[in-house]
């Protein structure tokens, strides 16, 4: 049995471990995350239909970076480096 978990444990640990993208896929994937640590993000719906009259909905994102206070531009470089292996190639499109 213990043969068995030492043959089967590298295999589940290389199926885990992701490729690095590239920086510039790396970019466009943690601009999103910088965004968020901005400030808190949110969505309002308001809908109607014939069959089950008026919904509403509301919606409340907050980062848990926000709540640490880290700034957004640092969130964006460990969060590119992390994931590429290299710093940024560009800086983020905030809004």
């Amino acid at each position: 049995m213990r043969s068995a978990l030492l043959l089967v444990l590298p295999l589940l640990a290389a199926a885990c471990t992701q490729a690095p993208l590239s920086p510039l896929d790396a970019a466009r994937v943690c601009e999103e995350r910088a965004r968020a640590a901005q400030a808190p993000t949110g969505a309002v719906s308001i809908g109607a239909s014939s069959r089950s009259g008026l919904s509403t909905g509301l919606s409340i994102g907050v980062s848990g970076d926000y709540l640490r206070g880290r700034d957004p531009l640092a969130v964006y470089e460990d969060c590119v480096l992390s994931r590429s292996g290299q710093l940024p190639v560009r800086p983020p499109r905030l809004r």
